[in-house]
């Protein structure tokens, strides 16, 4: 099991649009792909205080191959439609994990 986490803070102003365009539009485009088998959206109950809230989007896919093909075909493009709509209200960073 592969787990591709994108951690992303998102300025209050925009969060309940960045939440809505994650829930209804992006996470399912990414779905869509075929690719993960599941995926989860959690927001960090921790936050120290700053200019925005962060929360973790999870996804999973099976096997290396699978995120690769992933990353290869689908990424940039979904990557490049969610820094349009929320260019400069977010800061994110991405880690890659494996089930030991």
């Amino acid at each position: 099991m592969i787990l591709f986490n994108i951690t992303v803070n998102i300025s209050h102003a925009a969060e309940k649009e960045w939440l809505k365009y994650m829930k209804e539009t992006h996470i399912p485009a990414i779905m869509a792909t075929g690719l993960p088998v599941e995926t989860k959206l959690l927001r960090l109950l921790t936050e120290i205080e700053n200019e925005g809230a962060t929360y973790t989007n999870q996804f999973i896919f099976r096997t290396m191959e699978d995120f690769m093909a992933y990353q290869t075909e689908f990424q940039g493009d979904l990557q490049e439609s969610h820094h349009q709509k929320f260019n400069g209200q977010y800061v994110s960073f991405r880690t890659l994990l494996e089930e030991a």
